[in-house]
């Protein structure tokens, strides 16, 4: 990848990461989640309704009512709440741990659903090593805690709700341009939540900081984010832009450490390597370093490091 593209995946990462800690600091301030949630879509499709519309692909979702009605609720509306719901009772680094669970859940779904993506071999090692990190969370940063272990299945249901999201994406709005789905699923996960949203207004006005922190959630980390994301699409490719998912986590880590304050304990951080690594394990279907397979085709050895100078 060039500069521009790496610039623009660690930008992105910093604005996905930098979500849960904007979340936290709404919550902090006395702010309900349904009101965030519903501010964060608002927000995010003032971003990214006019770029659609400027791309003249909105037309393309024309007819596909259900799909992006379900598309809106399964992997917008939903895993949105229970992230918000669920970090009331943990701390926004585990929140962005526990995301990065998505895809795990996507090769043990695609197993009954997807055979191309249903994972085999070195996969399914990655599939089992994401899980044990999950286990690990769970075991040592979450037991003995009710809230906040009901805390953690609320975000860990959210992963679920986006890997169901992705496979239902490939299956059924094949082709239908990225920018469009999310324009359209942003609208009407804003008008879903309308209602709900009206009841849980603040009854004071939110601090500065609260109001930079929701504008920052909503414009930045979904609007802008997203964006990028497809501009990274375009420009490297869907493969290499989801490595963007790989990143984030260690920013929201970092994030709730420096600014909120919040303690990174041991399992915590082997749970964060044993998720990620096999996430990218179970995705990409090989070690780390290890070329590519093409089916029918074994893996070839890596070529020798050569040493600087040499």
């Amino acid at each position: 990848m060039n500069r521009r593209a790496w610039l623009l995946m660690s930008l992105l990462a910093a604005l996905w990461g930098a979500s849960y800690l904007f979340i936290k600091v709404g919550l902090e301030d006395g702010l309900e989640p349904v009101f965030i949630v519903f501010t964060r879509l608002a927000l995010g499709a003032l971003v990214l309704v006019p770029l659609a519309m400027r791309a003249g692909v909105l037309t393309r979702v024309a007819g596909l009512g259900r799909p992006i009605a379900f598309v809106a609720v399964i992997q917008v509306v939903l895993p949105f709440l229970l992230i918000t719901f669920g970090e009331q009772h943990i701390s926004s680094a585990l929140t962005g741990i526990l995301v990065s669970a998505a895809p795990i859940f996507t090769a043990l779904i695609a197993v009954r659903f997807d055979d191309e993506e249903r994972p085999h071999g070195i996969a399914a090692a990655g599939v089992v090593m994401g899980i044990a990190g999950v286990v690990l969370l769970f075991g040592i940063d979450l037991r003995g805690d009710a809230q906040a272990l009901a805390g953690g299945l609320m975000v860990l249901l959210a992963s679920v709700g986006y890997a169901v999201g992705s496979l239902y994406l490939k299956h059924r709005l094949r082709g239908v341009p990225p920018v469009a789905i999310a324009a359209s699923t942003l609208v009407l996960g804003t008008v879903l939540l309308l209602p709900f949203a009206v009841v849980a207004v603040p009854v004071q006005t939110p601090e500065l900081q609260t109001i930079g922190a929701l504008l920052a959630l909503g414009a930045g980390g979904t609007g802008i984010a997203f964006a990028i994301f497809y501009t990274l699409i375009a420009d490297i490719g869907p493969g290499r832009a989801s490595l963007v998912a790989y990143i984030a986590p260690g920013f929201a880590v970092f994030y709730g450490a420096t600014l909120l304050s919040e303690p990174i304990t041991a399992g915590a951080i082997l749970g964060l390597i044993l998720i990620l690594a096999g996430s990218w394990i179970a995705a990409e279907g090989r070690w780390p370093g290890r070329p590519r397979a093409t089916p029918g085709e074994p893996l070839e050895p890596p070529p020798p490091v050569r040493e600087p100078g040499r």
